[in-house]
């Protein structure tokens, strides 16, 4: 059985297996649309997680090394090092729409070899260090369970310490030293630090992915908007674009 399919090998008739969000994907892409690059783990591969008591098995693991594989060669950049790094987005695709019940993750393929390599190619270190901020707190979110207002409360300290009241208004040493706290809050809470590895990030997002289908806002909303339990939920892969 086939786990995981490319933009380019679906389409909007593939909702079940596909999710909603990965069907339309496909289908723009089919259509020519200018989507960024991307694949798709089914709802198959949700099920299969069930099954295997709450872990992606090896078949899925390699089915979805293969496609970030195949995207550094669509895209031209390499997931976690290089000078071209390549960041994703990690978003999850009930083959209904439940808007807001499930997780994302943002900036996925960041560390801080790669934040160094993205200020180098986008000269402009606090949009660098304001992006990996925000993957740091969506992943201990997502990921580990962590409540935001952790990071949150720490930069709202900063802000107060340096006497503005707007997140704009922090300049790009503000932003990469917030960066580093987060990185310390994080470990303190996990007490390991980090994963740099963005093998290890996208797996464990999508299995926190996989995971939110069965989280309480997701059952109460399909129990109150009558749709089933046993649909499983789709994982989108995408590229990262910034305007």
């Amino acid at each position: 059985m086939k786990y995981v399919y490319s933009f380019k090998e679906g389409n909007k008739e593939m909702k079940n297996l596909l999710g909603g969000k990965g069907a339309n994907l496909a289908e723009m892409t089919h259509l020519n649309l200018p989507v960024p690059e991307g694949f798709i783990i089914t709802t198959e591969a949700c099920h299969n997680y069930y099954e295997n008591e709450g872990k992606i098995k090896k078949e899925i693991v390699s089915e979805i090394l293969d496609h970030i594989k195949q995207l550094e060669i669509e895209t031209g950049k390499t997931f976690g090092s290089g000078s071209r790094p390549l960041l994703i987005s990690v978003r999850s695709g009930a083959p209904f729409s439940m808007p807001g019940m499930m997780d994302t993750i943002l900036n996925l393929g960041m560390n801080d070899d790669v934040a160094e390599s993205l200020i180098r190619q986008t000269n402009n270190p606090r949009f660098v260090y304001d992006s990996y901020r925000r993957f740091i707190m969506m992943y201990a979110d997502v990921v580990k369970g962590y409540e935001r207002n952790v990071f949150e409360s720490r930069l709202e300290e900063y802000k107060k310490a340096k006497n503005v009241t707007k997140d704009i208004e922090l300049d790009a040493n503000d932003l990469k030293q917030l960066t580093m706290d987060y990185l310390k809050i994080y470990e303190t809470l996990n007490h390991n630090p980090f994963p740099a590895d963005p093998i290890r990030q996208i797996l464990e997002a999508v299995t926190a992915v996989f995971r939110s289908w069965n989280n309480d806002r997701a059952i109460y909303y399909r129990k109150i908007n009558h749709i089933p339990d046993n649909l499983g939920n789709a994982v989108n892969i995408q590229t990262m674009i910034y305007g």
